[in-house]
């Protein structure tokens, strides 16, 4: 089933659609006797809800999760853990002239084809950003046991159009426990303050524009993973475009380690606290699919959303001829901020069943 994230010892299922009546999640798998914080969850679900700010939609949605099975008096009990959201502020109504004039560059047209015409296109039904909320909620369960386990998780905007911020560097680059803004996170404050002119410039000419998350993950130990198709690559990647308007990603140096010698992207390798570790991290903590020790760093590249207020040409479905269409509703001008969450839990739900 495409609704299932199917790892070793983790399953996450995902279920609803952007305006049925609820959206939510089951995770099946974890460990009996963990204690959830909900406060935690509640601040990390808060990161990726709608209405935060000028560069998200207008669509107001708590997205408070209500556990529904899995618990007893707040603890992990071995059954499936399940939890809903309420769906409360949809605008069904925003979506009728798109059943037969597909949005460009949406699923419409695909869902269309897949589906015998029988897809949900009231925001995009299983199409849309909206089940990233239950995802979030899978993460930050993951997250709460990674973190007794001395892993830790965090990313932030690389980039927004062509304005780019300081990279994660070095093997301790959480030490400082650095905060970075929830809602906006960069790490260096002025460039983060170029990025939001750039997204209220698209806003104001009702466009939108796209961008590059960047995550690390540090305290795994050497060792996890396995050569070939179930690399650490592999895995994460694949999980990764799960994320709607995930377009790519890549690894440690990535696509700029084409432009430089091998003497210049490779690793040397030295000793730490008695530990083997690489001077430089161009490898991003993988080698041959498995983990090195060092931190596992990765960017994956966010498409600008799809849906602008400007006229764009589509095809009538049903006479199969060209319309000009202009995309009614409330959509962010850039999805990246709110992306990052995602990013983070799709990561800790992968790390967290390879550790187990």
């Amino acid at each position: 089933m495409s609704s299932i994230l199917r790892g070793n010892k983790i399953t996450v299922s995902v279920f609803g659609q952007s305006h049925s009546d609820c959206i939510g999640a089951v995770i099946d798998g974890l460990p009996a006797g963990i204690e959830l914080d909900a406060d935690k969850i509640a601040a990390f679900m808060r990161r990726r809800a709608p209405g935060q700010s000028s560069f998200s939609t207008r669509r107001r949605e708590a997205d408070i999760p209500k556990v529904i099975s899995g618990l007893v008096d707040g603890t992990t009990c071995g059954a499936p853990v399940a939890a809903k959201i309420d769906n409360v502020n949809a605008k069904s109504s925003d979506y009728d002239d798109y059943k037969y004039l597909p949005r460009p560059s949406h699923s419409d047209y695909t869902a269309y084809v897949k589906y015998g015409g029988n897809n949900d296109i009231a925001g995009g039904g299983q199409f849309s950003g909206r089940l990233t909320a239950p995802l979030c909620w899978a993460g930050a369960v993951c997250m709460q046991l990674l973190e007794e386990k001395g892993v830790k998780i965090k990313a932030h905007i690389y980039s927004v159009k062509d304005v780019r911020d300081d990279p994660f560097e070095g093997e301790t680059l959480f030490d400082d426990d650095t905060e970075l803004d929830p809602f906006f996170p960069v790490i260096s404050r002025f460039k983060g303050d170029r990025m939001k002119t750039v997204i209220d410039i698209a806003r104001q000419n009702s466009d939108s524009v796209g961008g590059v998350i960047e995550c690390a993950v540090t305290g795994l130990p050497a060792g996890l993973g396995e050569p070939m198709f179930d690399g650490i690559e592999n895995v994460i990647a694949k999980n990764m475009f799960a994320i709607p308007a995930v377009k790519g990603i890549e690894f440690g140096s990535g696509f700029d380690g084409t432009l430089k010698y091998g003497s210049q992207n490779n690793d040397d390798f030295t000793v730490k606290d008695g530990e083997v570790k690489t001077r430089t991290n161009n490898h991003g903590g993988i080698l041959g699919g498995i983990t090195s020790g060092m931190p596992v760093i990765f960017r994956v590249a966010i498409k600008p959303t799809p849906s602008i207020g400007l006229e764009q040409t589509s095809v009538n479905l049903q006479t199969m001829k060209e319309e000009s269409i202009t995309v009614k509703g409330r959509h962010d001008p850039c999805i990246v901020p709110r992306a990052v969450p995602a990013v983070e839990a799709v990561a800790a739900i992968t790390v967290l069943d390879l550790l187990l």
